[in-house]
Order: C-alpha cells, then structure tokens, then sequence
C-alpha cells in the first residue's frame, strides 16, 4: 500500500495536460472579456459613421 502511494506521489504525467487545459480556459476566458469590449466600441463607432453619412 505504500509503494503505491510513493508512486502515485511521483507520477506526473497528468499534471502537463491539466496545466495546457487550465492555460488553454484562462485564454478563451480572456478572449470573451477583450472581444466583448472591443465589439461595442466598434459598434459605437459604425453608429457615429452611420450618423454622420445621413
């Protein structure tokens, strides 16, 4: 029983995929935030070019 927890403790071979999944969420929740802003203000500017043409 207590092999087994020794190499449980020492294998780390899961750790990579967790680590580039958790690198992998934090960028997509990133990208949502920054895309949400920057699509209102460019749809702020297309309503002022929009009002400026008529």
């Amino acid at each position: 029983m207590i092999n087994m927890l020794k190499n449980l403790h020492k294998e780390e071979s899961g750790q990579d995929l967790i680590e580039y999944a958790l690198i992998a969420a934090l960028i997509a929740v990133t990208c949502v935030a920054v895309l949400g802003t920057i699509g209102t203000k460019v749809n702020s500017e297309f309503t002022k070019v929009s009002a400026q043409l008529t």
